[in-house]
């Protein structure tokens, strides 16, 4: 009986862990503009929204594109990468440049989360592209003949309607010298349907192939994909631009709470740092947004001492994300 108490007990323990790890993503538009969210090729939203729940991600990273229902705002692609048993938000807003980009906002403990909110869309995570959405026009066409007391009379009745448009239109027509007139008539019905795209929400795109490979890498693997040069180069210089060694520490962590680096790349931001005890922050919070792990032990080149070496390497080896 101790025994079957004792399993049940950790069959708990386990489904809460799990349960625990799973992931919100919360996407809203600064200025109400209407989005659709895809996460790694799917679509999660069937039409476009302001604010958008995503519920139930069991992974701490995704591929990211945000398209705006109006084609003039163009498209976003972000890495995002958050901590697991959260519940995090992202703002869809313009830069000092003008352009559009996704802002990470805050996080909080999934247990902590609020409820849906009003005017808030809330989907479950999903892999699967939902169907896309149809108008079905349908056409009917009556056309009546007979023997008329005038042989040049014919009688014709046109129906047309749309369901979805709310559009109902009748015609008939009766083309006699004679209007009065006794006639047995046959009777033929042509109905034509037709389906089309509603345009409701952006097609969904085919999955697209989103490794990356690094040449002659086969190690751990700590994010999918790592910033590019350009990006990396940007982000670079908003730190180093910072006065104070916390705000260049801050700023560097939320660039990194939203991309991936390479491990060449987190020793070039440690590089940035005028204090040992900074640098080794960064590098213990970098590392599990890094993609190439195994190659983390360059960045001991930016430590002056032996003793941070040991520290970082005694945190990377109990390392979970």
């Amino acid at each position: 009986m101790k025994k079957l108490f004792l399993f049940l007990s950790l069959a708990l323990l386990s489904l809460t862990f799990i349960n625990a790890q799973k992931t919100n993503l919360i996407f809203f538009s600064e200025q109400g503009e209407r989005f659709s969210v895809i996460l790694n090729g799917i679509l999660q939203n069937p039409k476009p929204e302001t604010n958008v729940k995503v519920t139930d991600l069991p992974a701490p990273n995704y591929k990211v594109k945000i398209i705006f229902e109006d084609v003039k705002l163009g498209e976003l692609d972000k890495n995002l990468m958050f901590g697991q048993g959260t519940e995090t938000t992202f703002c869809i807003k313009k830069n000092n440049k003008g352009e559009y980009t996704i802002r990470y906002m805050n996080e909080v403990p999934i247990t902590e989360a609020p409820p849906t909110t009003s005017g808030q869309t809330s989907v479950v995570y999903t892999t699967t592209a939902p169907p896309p959405n149809t108008v079905t026009h349908t056409q009917t066409t009556t056309t009546t003949t007979g023997d008329n007391t005038d042989p040049n009379s014919v009688v014709v009745g046109i129906n047309v309607s749309d369901p979805n448009g709310g559009v109902n239109f009748n015609m008939n027509v009766n083309t006699s010298d004679n209007t009065t007139t006794t006639s047995t008539y046959s009777t033929t019905t042509t109905t034509t349907t037709t389906t089309s795209n509603s345009g409701d929400y952006p097609p969904t795109p085919p999955p697209t192939n989103n490794t990356y490979v690094l040449p002659g890498y086969n190690g751990p693997i700590g994010c999918p994909y790592p910033m590019t040069p350009q990006d990396f180069s940007s982000a670079k210089s908003t730190i180093a631009s910072k006065s104070f060694e916390d705000s260049k520490l801050s700023i560097a962590k939320q660039i990194i709470n939203t991309n991936c680096l390479l491990s060449a790349q987190v020793k070039e931001i440690m590089m940035l740092f005028s204090f040992e005890d900074t640098r080794l922050d960064f590098a213990k919070y970098a590392y599990g947004y890094t993609y190439d792990m195994g190659n983390y032990y360059v960045v001991n080149d930016a430590f002056t001492f032996e003793s941070s070496i040991d520290e970082l390497n005694q945190y990377t080896s109990g390392f979970r994300k």
